[in-house]
């Protein structure tokens, strides 16, 4: 039986449709919300790669910066330990060569141990004479034909010494390329270093040292290193050659003294010979005027006492004056023999320990009179630690009266004439001073004061007769004592003669007496 066809409800379809849409569109939605979801974690995990990129890009650099600067450390290191082996190494060679004074042990010293421990296969120290000539002191590891090519090559290459006198370092570091090239052929080597060795301001020679291509480069350390030695050496190098002049200089001083105390040897035993011959003729020619004087005033006294006839007035009158011209004489006489006496030792000191008070006392008592007579005054000061003195009384009486005498004659009225003495225990002297207050003397006859014949020009002397012989006769008995005089003076402010006394006398044959001051 055929059924009848149904028909196409449109409303369910349309329903189913919209159903379906529907479900589609949730499924889209749904979709769509799951693919938003998704982009959004993408780009979530998208950032995060890009920094972990970043941060892994960041650990690289600062891997490579690490073993860059762990690389530059230890060549910093590398440098350090050169640089402090290099130190002690120069520091034992500056205390070798401050030990030494001779040039060539000096540069003796630069040897094949120091050139390796400062890190080098060649070395070379040359100095510059004053002919400017190169001379080779010290040669490690070059040979002996490089030395004379140095030698003849280095002197005309004007550039690179003028670097050196400047005091520069010229190594294959700084130098210019064919300057560098230069050095490099005459010193057979790739990398060197020239340092100058400059003594007084002046290049007095340069030291070389060199390594082959297969050694590292040339550093601003060892630069340094070379330019201290060379300043090490340069001041030893100054000092030896000083030594050397000053030794020359002594040795040469050394001989011309010598020469020279020869000569005043020879000259002082003609002084002596001379001494000699004058004490003796002076000696000779006085006892050969004695007999003659003796008579003259003999005959004199006979003629004035009248006892050959009746003398008239002005004969007698001239007698007196032939009688006190030859008493002058005979007391010039008796002082240039007993000069002459005590020059040659002919005299003998009969010292005996004296009271040094009394024996002034008693001179200043005796020429009381003629200190009276002229309105002085006499002040004694004598120490009273002052012991007994070994002397001969008579001689030092005689200096006295000399001293007392001078000072009474050069002293006007109203003056006071004082005598001093005090001990020097260090010595073991006494010191005596006569002082006056009298007209002085000029400093330029000081001098001469104690010398023979010689008298001050003054208005004193002019109308005082004298021999000009008391002084040296008082300083000759002084220092036949072993003693010794000297003066002082001020013109218008008086003078004081000191002299001074040993208290225990010793041999006169122990010291030689001289007249002269």
């Amino acid at each position: 039986m055929q059924h009848a066809p149904q028909l196409i409800n449109f409303s369910d379809i349309t329903t189913l449709l919209v159903i379906t849409c529907l479900l589609l569109l949730a499924a889209l939605a749904i979709s769509l919300f799951f693919l938003i979801g998704k982009s959004e974690e993408f780009r979530e995990l998208k950032y995060a790669f890009d920094r972990m990129m970043d941060s892994f890009n960041e650990l690289d650099e600062q891997a490579k910066l690490v073993v860059q600067t762990d690389l530059e450390l230890n060549r910093a290191q590398e440098e350090l330990e050169r640089r402090v082996l290099g130190m002690n190494v120069l520091q034992q060679f500056a205390r070798r060569a401050s030990m030494s004074l001779n040039e060539n042990e000096i540069f003796q010293k630069i040897d094949q141990q120091l050139v390796c421990e400062l890190g080098f296969a060649k070395a070379m120290a040359v100095t510059i004479d004053n002919n400017h000539q190169f001379i080779c002191r010290a040669n490690i590891g070059l040979p002996a034909d490089k030395i004379r090519i140095i030698n003849n090559t280095l002197p005309n290459e004007t550039g690179l010494i003028a670097t050196l006198e400047k005091g520069l370092t010229a190594s294959s570091a700084n130098l210019s390329g064919q300057d560098a090239a230069l050095v490099r052929k005459i010193f057979d080597c790739e990398h060197f270093i020239l340092s100058p060795l400059i003594a007084q301001r002046e290049l007095a020679g340069f030291l070389f040292f060199g390594n082959d291509r297969s050694s590292p480069q040339i550093s601003a350390g060892d630069e340094e290193l070379i330019a201290i030695l060379g300043n090490q050496l340069a001041p030893a190098l100054e000092n030896s050659r000083l030594f050397e002049q000053v030794y020359l200089s002594s040795q040469t001083l050394e001989t011309k003294v010598n020469e020279r105390t020869k000569e005043l040897s020879q000259a002082l035993k003609a002084v002596e010979e001379i001494s000699k011959k004058k004490t003796e003729f002076v000696s000779a020619v006085s006892h050969e005027l004695r007999t003659p004087l003796t008579s003259i005033k003999g005959y004199a006294s006979i003629l004035m006492t009248g006892k050959v006839g009746a003398i008239p007035d002005p004969v007698k009158e001239r007698l007196g004056k032939i009688n006190t011209h030859s008493d002058n004489l005979v007391k010039l006489i008796n002082d240039l023999l007993d000069i002459s006496r005590i020059e040659s030792g002919r005299v003998e000191m009969k010292t005996i320990p004296r009271e040094i008070g009394q024996v002034i006392e008693s001179v200043a008592d005796m020429l009381l009179p003629q200190v009276n007579g002229k309105g002085l005054s006499i002040k004694i000061n004598i120490a009273a630690d002052t012991p007994p003195i070994e002397i001969d009384q008579t001689q030092v009486e005689r200096v006295f009266i000399n001293l007392i005498g001078n000072a009474t004659k050069f002293t006007s009225a109203g003056g006071v004439i004082s005598i001093n003495a005090h001990m020097n225990w260090p010595k073991d002297e006494a010191v005596f001073e006569v002082a006056d207050t009298g007209i002085g003397i000029k400093k330029e006859d000081l001098s001469r004061l104690f010398s023979e014949f010689f008298r001050v020009d003054n208005e004193i002397n002019m109308s005082v007769k004298g021999t000009g012989l008391g002084l040296v006769l008082a300083r000759n008995i002084v220092q036949a004592h072993h003693g010794r005089m000297w003066v002082t003076s001020e013109v218008g402010h008086g003078t004081t003669f000191h002299f001074t006394l040993p208290v225990k006398h010793k041999p006169l044959e122990t010291i030689p007496i001289k007249t002269t001051g």
